[in-house]
């Protein structure tokens, strides 16, 4: 998973990695980017992307995000917008309202909130988005 010495950092998928909130760090905001970002530690606030969020088995997210797929191991306290999809996986704890025309929990995953599926566009999605 990691590269040698200056190679940016490629998940399985052959995604390139933009940025990492390691164990340990904490951010408190807003977070907009391009691409792939995984979290491993707290982060509390609003994210907005038509990129990949990785929330990893160590890591907290609290607050709103937007975004276009999502991968959860960690715990997530707050409501989910996705344009592709959401993936929740053990030992996943979210805790919120969801939206994606595509989900998949695992076995030994947590959910707890209302879901919303239906087209790409997120049209039929209502209730979850902000004005």
């Amino acid at each position: 998973m990691f590269g040698e010495k200056g190679e940016a950092l490629k998940l399985a998928d052959n995604q390139t990695v933009s940025t990492i909130l390691d164990k340990e760090c904490t951010f408190e905001g807003k977070m907009t980017f391009e691409g792939t970002v995984i979290i491993n530690g707290k982060f509390m606030g609003e994210i907005f992307s038509d990129g990949n969020l990785y929330i990893g088995e160590g890591g907290y997210v609290e607050g709103k995000i937007e975004i276009g797929s999502i991968q959860i191991q960690g715990e997530v306290h707050g409501n989910i917008i996705a344009k592709n999809k959401i993936e929740i996986n053990a030992p996943a704890v979210v805790q919120g309202d969801i939206a994606a025309p595509s989900l998949i929990i695992k076995e030994g995953a947590v959910f707890e909130g209302n879901c919303s599926m239906g087209r790409k566009d997120g049209a039929n999605v209502v209730g979850l988005h902000s004005n």
